[in-house]
Parts: structure tokens; C-alpha cells; sequence
């Protein structure tokens, strides 16, 4: 199974952090894991939905050291596509609102999470960058490559927020399922 690296994993909840103060709980899995899977994030405002075949399991927790103390999130894997699907929502303590499409909220959390890998993962390279709306949220799309895990992986990264809440969701797969990274991606950010 595609293994991914605690540098990953460190990363997503570094994204996380940077983006609010204090962790909200993880999010609910409503549906078993042999069915198709939806997670209610940003107060119900984004439905994470998974096909088939993910299990879920937390991520550990974020650790002082490493700058991502408090936060959490949740590690969804398919042994079979090899696929990973990390999600961290944080709960903002410092008073700021988020509007539910608000473009420079996105502009500051895609530039942090750019830096951020840029600095973690050398051969990091950014393929592209967009602003979707789903559902009246704003949501901002950022598609890389990177080695992580021991692999070249593909990794599509998004970032939004509403309210006092933030949400990062990477998919990661291998570089060579680009055809199922995109089925993927497209499962997760089609209209609900």
C-alpha cells in the first residue's frame, strides 16, 4: 500500500494551523466505509464526498515543535487506488470572520500553503492554481508534484474557510494515476 510520510502528514497539519489557531473536532464520517462516504466540514457549508473503498483514521496530533500544536484532522486511504485523502478544519480563535468566498483569505492561505511546501519538499512544483465556487463557498485549488512518502505523488490541495472556520483537503496519489487523481478530485469538488 502507498505509505504516506510523516512529513506529509506534518505538512497538512502545518497548512492547517497556519490558517486558524485551535483545532475544530474532526469531522463526522456519516456512511460506512464500504459505501460511498460524506463528511460535513465548515459547519455543513462543504460536503466531502468519497467514493467507495476509503477507511478513515485520525491524523495524530499536531506537536508544539514542528508549529502545528492543536491541530487535527482525519487520514481517509484506499489500499486499493493507493490513493490518500487528508482533511484538517480549524477553529479560529483570533476573532477574524471569513467570508464564504472571501478572495483574500485564499490569496494569503494559498501563498502560505505554497511557501510551506516549497520549503518542506525540494522538488515540489505547483502545475496549477484556481478559484472554484462550490456551493456559494469559495474554495481555492492548488494541483503539485512532490516525492513524499518514498514516491512521486500528485497532490491537488484545497483550501477554504467560513466564518471562524478553516479547511484544508489534499488528495494524494501516485504520479502515475494521474487519470484516477482526477477522478477523484472531480468525485470530491462536484456541485453538491
Amino acid at each position: 500500500m502507498f505509505l504516506l510520510g510523516k512529513k506529509a502528514i506534518v505538512l497538512l497539519l502545518a497548512a492547517s494551523a497556519s490558517l486558524g489557531v485551535h483545532a475544530a473536532p474532526a469531522p463526522h464520517v456519516t456512511q460506512p466505509i464500504a459505501a460511498a462516504q460524506q463528511v460535513q466540514l465548515l459547519g455543513g457549508k462543504f460536503t466531502l464526498k468519497l467514493p467507495p473503498g476509503f477507511e478513515s483514521s485520525p491524523l495524530p496530533a499536531g506537536e508544539a515543535a514542528s508549529g502545528t500544536a492543536g491541530a487535527t484532522g482525519t487520514m481517509y486511504a484506499n489500499p486499493q487506488t493507493q490513493s490518500v485523502v487528508l482533511v484538517a478544519e480549524n477553529l479560529r480563535t483570533d476573532g477574524v470572520t471569513i467570508k464564504d468566498n472571501d478572495k483574500t483569505f485564499l490569496d494569503s492561505a494559498a501563498s502560505n500553503f505554497l511557501d510551506q511546501q516549497r520549503k518542506a519538499l525540494p522538488d515540489f512544483t505547483q502545475q496549477d492554481q484556481k478559484t472554484l465556487t462550490l456551493g456559494g463557498l469559495g474554495v481555492r485549488q492548488i494541483d503539485s508534484h512532490a516525492t513524499q512518502g518514498g514516491g512521486k505523488t500528485l497532490s491537488t490541495t484545497l483550501l477554504a474557510g467560513s466564518g471562524n472556520r478553516t479547511l484544508v483537503v489534499q488528495v494524494i496519489s501516485r504520479e502515475d494515476a494521474l487519470a484516477k487523481h482526477r477522478e477523484l478530485v472531480k468525485w470530491i469538488t462536484a456541485v453538491k
